[in-house]
């Protein structure tokens, strides 16, 4: 759950620091003053998309920090260490700066982190609802998303996407194979005459470097020969050799010390120059006594590398390449042999078919089973909601096999008792539509595993009594998961445990926005507030305790 949020110069606000407690929590204030800044700046710290002009005026970054308390969430654990991001008491600090000319960083406890990696975690700890979030519940590809996260069936829905695609893959290699055996033939032919030429020559990726280096050898040994014995009388063997001349000096050196210790210095210095160069003439005369001209393997090597340039230029590649090439031609002939059995494609397609058809099958017969469950849940809290004799239904259309399943998932609804239930995306009502999105995310949000939700404004178009059904539903809801909810009815927000007032003020001239809870005392001036009229009577003041105690005892 959320436990701390903090922000630093984000658009109107200078400096907030907010502790969360569990269940249900209400924020309100009065229109302008910057309810929605909390989920913004929440959004952007789990990975939303920055935008310019975000920071506070004068200011270069805007900071935001959110603390979550991750200990019931093991799937989150194994996804931080699989991407080895340390995890201490199970507590996740995230963190994202946004700087003024558009450029971001975000942390992960302590550690810097991709504004993907925070969006990834974002899933697994918040879901936000949006007063605009029930359009998207509008298309079919989110109904079928909710109807299988709410059956527990979205990792199956994966693996029926998975055969699909392999299903697919292998029928349009049969198709292509069917439609271009001919070429395939031609290409299989040709590629079978270029593999045996490079299977005979047998060339190595690791061959060519020392080759060209033993032929430069062996090209130059007269020379290497002949250098080494130069090298050899210049050291010991010439009547003015460097070994005979400084052990000269190193018997003059001798005498010299006695006369000065000072020498010694010196003395030890050509010492080991003397060992060195001595060591240089044994290791040349070992050197020599083993070298060996080797006309006949100098004439192999130059006939390898022959024979290796000659087939690099006529398949245009270095020399080095060609065990590459090989390899590949091998692994394309393969799969060319493979193409060419239609008889095996075709034994490989009905594989890969079946075992769509088992997941499938699998997952339709989950669907149908939620279906019916689903339906009548979201069918009940319909009542709740002002929406007597209203019938809400999820329509499984048969259709052909497709990567999401062999159906199509429509949410169907009827307003009242009477009518015929319709597409979702008919219903007319701003009002009713929210009221049934309202009813579909308590319903489905008693399965998932999110630990907070965030409801912004989802209550508008709601009123009178409806509005106390819809506190007491999301107070529920706030049993079982952390619930946040921005709301502007006061009947929703006297049901809250906790409760957040946002206000603005003018400071030095420039707007700023803050946010505070409140206690007892300010709760009912709050509730006094929202329930209307310019001034606020004791008698409004009366209502506003009622409520709140009706929805502490609720």
């Amino acid at each position: 759950m959320l436990q701390t949020l903090s922000i630093r110069d984000f658009v109107i606000v200078d400096s907030l620091e907010l502790d969360f407690d569990s269940g249900f929590t209400v924020l309100t204030g009065e229109t302008g003053a910057g309810k929605s800044i909390l989920i913004d700046a929440l959004s952007l710290v789990l990975g939303a998309r920055g935008e310019g002009g975000i920071t506070r005026a004068g200011t270069e970054k805007a900071e935001i920090n959110a603390v979550f308390d991750i200990a019931a969430l093991p799937g989150l654990h194994a996804w931080l260490h699989d991407n080895e991001i340390s995890l201490d008491e199970s507590q996740l600090l995230l963190r994202r700066v946004i700087y003024a000319d558009g450029r971001s960083r975000a942390f992960v406890n302590g550690s810097a982190a991709t504004v993907q990696q925070l969006r990834e975690i974002g899933e697994f700890l918040v879901d936000i609802y949006s007063q605009h979030a029930h359009h998207s519940l509008l298309k079919s590809a989110y109904q079928r998303q909710v109807l299988d996260d709410y059956a527990g069936l979205s990792g199956l829905a994966a693996d029926v996407a998975t055969a699909y695609q392999d299903w697919q893959v292998i029928y349009r290699k049969r198709i292509d194979a069917e439609r271009n055996a001919a070429a395939y033939a031609n290409e299989l032919a040709e590629l079978r005459d270029q593999v045996r030429e490079l299977a005979d020559l047998a060339p190595s990726a690791e061959e060519w470097e020392p080759l060209q280096q033993e032929h430069l050898k062996l090209s130059h040994g007269a020379s290497i020969l002949a250098g080494g014995e130069e090298c050899r009388e210049l050291l010991s063997e010439g009547e003015l050799a460097a070994v005979r001349q400084l052990s000269r000096v190193q018997h003059k050196l001798h005498e010299l010390r006695e006369y000065d210790s000072g020498l010694q210095e010196a003395l030890d210095t050509l010492d080991n120059a003397l060992i060195q160069l001595e060591e240089t003439d044994r290791f040349l005369n070992r050197y020599l006594q083993r070298a060996d001209l080797d006309p006949e393997r100098l004439a192999e090597v130059e006939a390898r590398i022959h024979a290796l340039h000659g087939v690099a230029r006529k398949y245009r590649v270095r020399p080095e390449e060609l065990a590459e090439l090989l390899v590949g031609w091998q692994a394309r002939m393969a799969e060319l042999e493979g193409v060419g059995d239609n008889g095996l494609l075709a034994q490989e397609e009905a594989t890969a078919k079946h075992h769509y058809s088992e997941y499938s099958r699998q997952l339709s017969a989950g669907r149908q089973r939620a279906s019916i469950e689903l339906s009548a849940s979201i069918t009940e809290e319909m009542q709740r909601l002002s929406l007597g004799g209203g019938r809400f239904e999820v329509a499984l259309v048969e259709q052909a096999p497709a990567a999401h399943g062999n159906e199509l998932v429509e949410f169907l609804v009827a307003g009242h008792a009477g009518v015929a239930p319709r597409p979702l995306s008919k219903v007319a009502s701003g009002g009713e539509l929210s009221r049934i999105s309202l009813a579909i995310r308590v319903v489905t949000a008693q399965q998932g595993d999110i630990p907070t939700m965030i409801f912004d404004e989802v209550d508008v178009g709601i009123g009178g009594g409806v509005a106390e059904v819809v506190g007491l539903l999301l107070k529920t809801l706030g049993v079982r998961r952390q619930v946040l909810v921005i709301t502007h009815l006061p009947q929703v927000a006297a049901q809250g445990r906790q409760h957040l007032r946002v206000s603005k003020s003018l400071v030095d001239g420039q707007t700023l926005s803050h946010i505070a809870a409140m206690d007892q005392l300010e709760r009912v001036e709050e509730i006094s507030r929202m329930l209307g009229g310019v001034e606020i009577t004791d008698t409004t003041r009366q209502h506003a305790t009622e409520m709140l105690a009706a929805g502490a005892a609720a």
